[in-house]
């Protein structure tokens, strides 16, 4: 099977994602990021979906349009079809598909590569708090820190990361 760089292809359309599930309605990027677009049905417009890390968001983007746009006719054509957000509806405006989908996309983003990172830890067997490891080395290291953490972003796990594609347009 062959793929122009402009048509949406299964994720094993080339060499180096053959190892990857096959995902419906995206590619792979040469430099490696997984991206989703979608044509609306009756017109020529594309919804660009996003741009993501990991396939399975991509992919995630890609069932929020379809279903968006098509309804539930096809549920044989979605990569994930018990895994859709409340905010997917039928008969959304082209902008609101683009933008639920994109939310959705960049929700499993950030959810893959948050336990990526916590499984990396536990895989090493290092279940370390970054900051004080960052706060030890800074004062054996001749630091100042004095044990004030002011002018460092704080997260927790509680916290959401809140991106919409509406932030880049």
């Amino acid at each position: 099977m062959s793929c122009s760089s402009d048509e949406l292809a299964y994720a094993n359309c080339h060499s180096t994602a053959a190892s990857h599930k096959k995902f419906k309605g995206i590619r792979r990027r040469k430099w490696g990021k997984w991206v989703s677009e979608i044509r609306v049905p009756g017109t020529p417009q594309r919804l660009w979906l996003g741009s993501y890390a990991p396939p399975e968001a991509a992919a995630v983007a890609h069932d929020v349009a379809f279903y968006c746009l098509r309804g539930n006719s096809s549920p044989q054509n979605l990569n994930f079809p018990l895994v859709l957000p409340a905010s997917a509806r039928v008969g959304m405006s082209p902008r609101s598909v683009q933008k639920a989908s994109s939310d959705a996309g960049l929700a499993v983003d950030a959810r893959l590569l948050d336990s990526k990172n916590k499984s990396s830890f536990i895989e090493e067997g290092k279940k370390v708090n970054h900051l004080e490891e960052e706060h030890n080395t800074w004062q054996r290291n001749g630091g100042n820190w004095g044990g004030e953490t002011s002018g460092w972003p704080l997260t927790t796990d509680e916290e959401q990361l809140s991106v919409s594609v509406e932030d880049y347009l």
